[in-house]
């Protein structure tokens, strides 16, 4: 009988079930989209139970398609949208507010405040992360202190604290478990990367109770059984990581020097720097890449908070398109010699720049600038934003002698368009490998469950089987290279130049 394995990749605008055999090979699959809350400019909202429901119906879709039974999985593997955060009741299971994400910027001025205060080499230091309303820290601060009454159930101990990964375990289980995994746990300012430990020093700086966190386990392991009356079987949670962590692993990149970038609603670059944290000297981030038996291995990071979300405001916002796949080909037709950026700061700004206040913007706009080159500017934007990780990153790492950190393994919905890709691999200056299975984040959880359980190979042989779809290699004249990285730069410019004036004023 073919044991399978199910992973839950619950994203920040849809949550995806995917059915693998134990040859990790698709069987089934389910997905939903739910609903994005914007109560204030720049905040993000989502609703928990919007995030369960769509977690058991996909599940549930998934194992229809495959014609399978909830007796014949053998592990489940989660892997979730990071940052996020929620506060629930423990005896109720009902969370305080909606799930505040990790585009959300309402925190900013807190950031800015323990910035001025000196606060951030110290933050830096323990998680490598900075001092941003990205992460989880200041989220938690901000639900204690604005929903009536939370601060002093934390401290008495009936709240408990989650990203997605650790409210769909607690969930799953029935509230018997209140675990998350090493990868989530470094994501939220709390968490000491050297030791792997909560930090005792940064609970008192943000005035979060240690009472309401998880406990904190490798990426692969035993995270408890879920309550038969929810699939009809009690099934063995076996892995969890965040998503940009379970796509490096799902991409392979096992090496230190390699690198992966996902292209879902935000880009997300890792590059692996092995057994050794490295510092970063570029406001990249450094973070934990995964944990197996023990044995952390990491990452510096670089964060692009509008990435296939630019293309959901071409969609959306201007009703230029309406399916994702048309605006390849639209952009494919913009007249070349209209220079138009758009710096897609919606929800500020990520790595390298960091500036949580900065508002998207649009460049060299003509009367004859239409939808084609709109289109063109929000693929490009992409484009530009990973030449700018990529830059840092090389300059932070210096390739670490490794040939493969000269080539870029891709993923997420974006890389399905060969336009997006050929122009990547142009502004990168770089080649670009297009995985054969795309759903590398599913398929990390699902690998890290399988091993977990036994039934999946060490990472060294699961390398071997990765597969090439296409290679997209450099193609772009250096010179119109360098004029449209130009233009790039000087729009980035005049964008925080203006935020700067605009706070003086």
């Amino acid at each position: 009988m073919t044991r399978y394995i199910l992973a839950i990749d619950q994203g920040t605008t849809s949550t995806r079930a995917i059915l693998f055999t134990h040859a990790l090979e698709i069987a089934g699959l389910g997905q939903q989209e739910f609903a994005q809350h914007f109560p204030q400019p720049g905040w993000v909202e989502h609703d928990p139970e919007d995030i369960w429901q769509t977690t058991l119906a996909t599940c549930r879709t998934a194992l229809a398609e495959a014609g399978a039974e909830p007796a014949d999985i053998a592990a489940i593997g989660i892997t979730n949208q990071r940052e996020t955060t929620i506060l629930w009741d423990r005896e109720t299971g009902r969370p305080i507010h909606r799930a505040i994400v990790w585009q959300d910027r309402r925190t900013g001025e807190a950031c800015e405040a323990l910035k001025g205060a000196g606060c951030e080499a110290e933050v830096t230091g323990q998680t490598g992360l900075l001092l941003d309303p990205y992460f989880s820290a200041t989220k938690i601060a901000w639900l204690l202190d604005h929903v009536e009454g939370a601060r002093a159930a934390a401290e008495a101990g009936r709240l408990a604290f989650g990203t997605v990964d650790t409210f769909l375990l607690w969930r799953l289980t029935g509230g018997r478990r209140h675990a998350t995994d090493a990868t989530n746990a470094s994501r939220t300012l709390l968490f000491d990367i050297h030791r792997q430990d909560w930090s005792a020093d940064l609970l008192t700086l943000f005035g979060v109770p240690r009472a309401i966190l998880p406990d904190v386990l490798d990426c692969a392991a035993d995270f408890g059984l879920t309550d038969p009356a929810i699939f009809g079987a009690a099934i063995p949670v076996l892995a969890m990581a965040g998503d940009q962590h379970a796509a490096t692993v799902g991409q392979a990149c096992f090496a230190p020097g390699m690198m992966k970038s996902t292209y879902g609603t935000g880009c997300f670059a890792l590059l692996n720097t092995g057994e050794t944290p490295v510092a970063s000297r570029h406001r990249l981030l450094t973070t934990t890449a995964y944990r197996l038996d023990g044995k952390a291995t990491y990452a510096l990071e670089g964060a692009i908070f509008i990435a296939g979300a630019a293309v959901q405001w071409l969609r959306d916002g201007l009703g230029l398109i309406e399916t994702a796949s048309e605006a390849g080909p639209l952009a494919a037709g913009a007249d070349p010699a209209q220079d138009v950026y758009l710096v897609p700061a919606f929800v500020g700004l990520g790595a390298p720049h960091w500036d949580a206040e900065a508002r998207g913007a649009l460049y060299g706009l003509t009367r004859g600038t239409g939808p084609r080159e709109l289109a063109r500017a929000a693929l490009e934007s992409v484009c530009f934003q990973t030449a700018d990780l990529l830059d840092a990153m090389r300059a932070d790492w210096g390739g670490g002698g490794s040939s493969e950190a000269t080539v870029l393994r891709v993923d997420g919905g974006m890389v399905a368009s060969d336009w997006t890709m050929q122009r990547l691999a142009d502004l990168l200056d770089a080649p670009v490998d297009r995985p054969r299975t795309l759903e590398t984040t599913a398929l990390g959880a699902a690998y890290l469950a399988g091993l977990r359980a036994g039934l999946c190979p060490e990472p060294e042989t699961f390398a071997r089987g990765w597969a090439l779809d296409r290679r997209f290699t450099p193609a772009m004249d250096s010179g119109e290279r360098a004029r449209r990285l130009t233009g790039w730069r000087n729009a980035v410019s005049r964008t925080l130049t203006q935020r700067v004036q605009a706070r003086r004023s």
